[in-house]
């Protein structure tokens, strides 16, 4: 294969919180490279994942949620999500079917509309994704076909459900399809492009969401403090868990510290099956009630600090 044939490009992949993003862009790359949990609002700074389409490299952008941001992390997310959608070769938009079907004027739908405004007015044109199609009638299907349709900005509807992988390959080709002829980015076996200490903070994190998503709210970052690489080839992680008061850290911790040693369990071995080495990971809780106005915390996780609003 030469240069010349070669094709490249990248894919945002934008929608209302918890439409589906973080599934969709692990079933496109066939490999895990963004968390996904019960909880809006995950995703906190564009993820990507390569995926190979024949002579076609595709970067797929895994932005955060875009909706009606309050806090200065909310400007942030939905700032990176625009930013990634203005950069990208092709555009995904991804709506839960079933949730604006089921309530037309919810947040989710309201959410949806704002961003195919935001769209116009960047005059973009991309492809409309229905996902979590598996269940829904027919009849309650196409109202949605008709309704995005109407808008006139979508090249495509693809009707389909990332987590059981339907018609996600049909998504794939449309999006390779798309790409610019040009050379490679990345070696063909690279699934994502995210720095391992960065990776390991948001598999913590995600552990953390997993096992405490009804008892602790947004406010809870993890940073990767130390990496150090040791002679027998294991890895030493020590990390902070940020919260804003006194009774998230005890949440956090559990009686007797026996939740934050789940956590601990649970995120090493994803972490070991992921780089290939044992680690060695130590998690430390620590309060800081305005971690989220933190500039430095801003530039370790990939966001500029907004701001606009203050």
């Amino acid at each position: 294969m030469t240069d010349q044939k070669q094709h490249c490009g990248f894919a945002a992949i934008i929608g209302a919180p918890n439409a589906g993003k973080s599934t969709l862009v692990n079933a496109l790359v066939g490999s895990k490279v963004s968390i996904v949990t019960q909880k809006v609002q995950t995703t906190r700074m564009p993820v990507r994942g390569v995926a190979i389409r024949g002579d076609t490299q595709i970067v797929f952008v895994d932005t955060p949620g875009i909706f009606k941001p309050k806090r200065r992390l909310d400007r942030a997310m939905v700032n990176s999500a625009w930013a990634g959608a203005g950069d990208a070769d092709a555009v995904i938009l991804i709506v839960d079917a079933p949730d604006v079907a089921a309530d037309p004027k919810g947040i989710s739908a309201r959410d949806t509309d704002a961003i195919i405004e935001g769209l116009k007015t960047n005059h973009r044109k991309a492809a409309l994704v229905l996902n979590k199609i598996d269940g829904m009638k027919r009849t309650d299907l196409l109202p949605l076909v008709e309704k995005y349709n109407a808008e006139g900005i979508f090249e495509q509807v693809f009707l389909i459900s990332a987590l059981k992988g339907e018609a996600v390959g049909d998504v794939a080709d449309w999006v390779a399809a798309k790409m610019p002829e040009g050379p490679w980015l990345y070696p063909a076996d690279q699934a994502a492009d995210i720095p391992s200490r960065l990776l390991a903070s948001e598999i913590t994190r995600e552990k953390i969401y997993l096992r405490l998503h009804d008892e602790l709210p947004y406010a809870t970052a993890v940073e990767t403090e130390t990496w150090e690489e040791r002679k027998d080839g294991s890895v030493k992680i020590n990390q902070t868990i940020f919260v804003q008061r006194e009774g998230q850290k005890a949440i956090v911790l559990g009686k007797g510290g026996a939740t934050i040693k789940k956590v601990g369990e649970l995120a090493r071995t994803e972490m070991e099956e992921i780089f290939g080495h044992r680690v060695h990971l130590f998690l430390f809780v620590k309060v800081q009630e305005n971690w989220a106005e933190d500039r430095a915390h801003y530039s370790q996780i990939g966001l500029e600090y907004p701001t606009d609003g203050d």
